[in-house]
């Protein structure tokens, strides 16, 4: 308790308390005396009061024109947004236009039956048919980053989500086990698919999606379901169920109905036709 006491005793350390007793003693504590360090002090808080005030008043006057500014900013924001929505409307009518005439081409083309098939593999129509659905989708508890034991994918470790990797497992498989069209999400897989990563989303065909991951296959229903199961892109499926708890489920359907991927651009390649032998 003697601690306590001197401390509440002496607050002040000694030192400090001695300082303060000499400056009383010289005079040099307090307020100013003299009149010219009184008019100097207030003077002083004069200019303080006066840049508060100019301070004061520039905000209130500068408050508007920043709040008009970002009303400005917002509506232009608004109209570029609007902008880009009418031309990627724009582009998907273009699309269709073009998907349109490439199959009146195939028509007009005399292939027929071979015509159909062409578009059909080309991914330039709509198709539908027996198959499977197969939603696969993160765990949950998955979360972007950690450590443990990483699953290497795309360069960084993995925490229960869904790669770009396992994708194209995926789909490789269900093309090796029979499947005749497929699509993610939505999105027609063809010839010239891609299945990339851009940081932690899966893109198809520079387009991003969103989990769960619903994969769509046309082909021999139960037999393709099986088949796929068996095959080591299925068993690799499993394995990252069971290790990392991605969540799987694979149904066989009736009908499954794929859309028609956009329009495919050929800049290079050409038929090759055969001569005939005189």
């Amino acid at each position: 308790m003697s601690l306590l006491t001197n401390v509440m005793d002496h607050s002040l350390d000694d030192g400090y308390a001695e300082a303060a007793a000499r400056k009383r003693a010289d005079g040099a504590g307090g307020m100013p005396k003299t009149l010219r360090a009184k008019l100097g002090l207030a003077a002083g808080l004069v200019l303080a009061a006066l840049v508060v005030t100019v301070g004061a008043a520039q905000a209130r006057v500068a408050a508007p024109v920043v709040a008009k500014e970002r009303e400005e900013l917002i509506a232009r924001i608004d109209r570029e947004t609007e902008a880009a929505d009418k031309l990627e409307g724009t582009v998907d009518e273009l699309r269709d236009d073009v998907s349109a005439r490439q199959r009146e081409a195939l028509r007009d083309s005399g292939g027929g039956d071979q015509a159909e098939l062409v578009g059909i593999l080309a991914g330039a129509v709509e198709v539908h048919g027996p198959g499977i659905k197969l939603v696969v989708d993160d765990a949950k508890e998955a979360a972007t980053g950690g450590e443990g034991d990483p699953r290497e994918t795309t360069g960084f470790s993995d925490t229960g989500r869904v790669r770009d990797r396992d994708m194209q497992r995926v789909v490789n498989g269900l093309w090796a086990s029979g499947a005749e069209a497929v699509s993610i999400n939505g999105q027609r897989l063809t010839a010239l698919s891609a299945i990339r990563a851009a940081g932690d989303a899966i893109l198809v065909d520079n387009k991003p999606l969103v989990p769960p991951y619903t994969v769509l296959a046309v082909g021999d229903g139960k037999n393709l379901g099986t088949r796929f199961q068996d095959s080591a892109d299925g068993l690799y499926l499993n394995a990252l169920q069971e290790n990392f708890n991605i969540r799987t489920a694979l149904s066989v359907e009736d009908d499954v109905r794929l859309p028609a991927a956009p329009s495919v651009i050929v800049r290079t390649a050409q038929p090759r036709t055969e001569k005939g032998t005189s």
